[in-house]
């Protein structure tokens, strides 16, 4: 799966999920259904293939993969799952805009470096000459995480949008662009954006980028009667998660961990190292910030919703993104 396989195909769910009120299953049973991906290596599957979430939970858990992050909004909504890990932000946005009642618990996993625009390498371009951006022509995949990224970092430059000729195409179409010359900038994900920077370069690293609140990062979801009802389990899984990240930012237990996580995420080892070294994955007193569930997450949720709304994708968004972030079973974690 591609970095942003789950991003797209939200909005075709949007009025299946609205109002959705499916009945979550008990969450004192002995039983719990976790939602993940396939193709999209984690820590947490070292802990999920060694038991240490049973053990941890005293239940069994029983791990369903999806393709998309709007198939497990609705998975949710009508009660089957429970927790769903690594749900990308633009799918839970258009979920919770829609009236369903979920609610994000932790930051699983940062890729800012894995979404970017490039300028194309003749213009000599960088954060220092951005504003000779004026009047250019960009390729930029509407109504993504990447077209807000784009509107910030030019917000953020003092370049103003309506003087440039924005074009609306897909990453690889973008990249394709790029290098034939048809466009100045374009911007993307994944295996696009390395074609990308093969024709230019990037203005604003992940890390200078998450300075200015452009954040780009998969969550940890779950529905928000679940989160009430059993808390306790909640906290217990994301103690688990936590540990597991904890494990994998010690390089001495990449060899015992690498294996395994691979296996599980369906792909080869070269390819899971290599995926792996583009993710960050943000410690509890990290998240509990103000870069990030302190805060931040919540006004960028806000963004992205205000982008889907002027892209039609979305018939509207909520006046804040405050209560779409529950921060309670982290601390309890913590």
């Amino acid at each position: 799966m591609t970095i942003k396989t789950k991003l797209m195909g939200a909005v075709a769910a949007t009025a299946m999920l609205a109002g959705a009120q499916g009945a979550v299953a008990d969450g004192h049973s002995d039983e719990l259904t976790v939602a993940y991906f396939l193709e999209w290596p984690m820590p947490f599957q070292f802990a999920k293939e060694t038991g240490l979430y049973e053990e941890a939970l005293g239940k069994k858990i029983n791990w369903v993969s999806f393709d998309t992050g709007t198939a497990m909004s609705a998975a949710m909504a009508s009660g089957d799952v429970q927790i769903s890990v690594s749900q990308g932000v633009p799918p839970f946005v258009v979920a919770a805009s829609a009236g369903q009642d979920i609610q994000i618990v932790d930051v699983a996993v940062s890729y800012s470096e894995n979404d970017n625009c490039v300028v194309a390498s003749g213009l000599e371009i960088d954060k220092e000459s951005a504003s000779e951006l004026a009047g250019k022509k960009v390729a930029v995949p509407l109504g993504t995480a990447a077209h807000y990224g784009f509107l910030s970092q030019m917000a953020h430059f003092g370049v103003d949008v309506a003087s440039m000729e924005v074009v609306d195409m897909a990453p690889a179409e973008g990249a394709a662009a790029l290098s034939q010359g048809s466009v100045d900038m374009s911007c993307g994900w994944g295996g696009a954006l390395r074609r990308m920077k093969e024709s230019g370069n990037i203005l604003l690293t992940g890390a200078e980028k998450e300075a200015l609140g452009i954040l780009v990062f998969d969550a940890t979801t779950a529905p928000a009667d679940f989160i009430a009802e059993d808390g306790d389990t909640l906290a217990a899984f994301l103690k688990v998660t936590a540990e597991a990240n904890a494990m994998w930012a010690d390089e001495a237990n990449h060899a015992k961990m690498l294996p395994v996580i691979a296996k599980d995420a369906g792909m080869d080892e070269a390819a899971t190292a290599e995926t792996l070294a583009g993710f960050t994955f943000p410690t509890v007193d990290e998240q509990l910030s103000g870069a990030w569930l302190g805060g931040n997450a919540a006004a960028f949720m806000k963004g992205v919703a205000d982008v889907f709304v002027a892209s039609g994708s979305i018939d509207g968004a909520l006046d804040s993104y405050e209560g779409a972030v529950n921060t309670a079973p982290l601390e309890a974690a913590k």
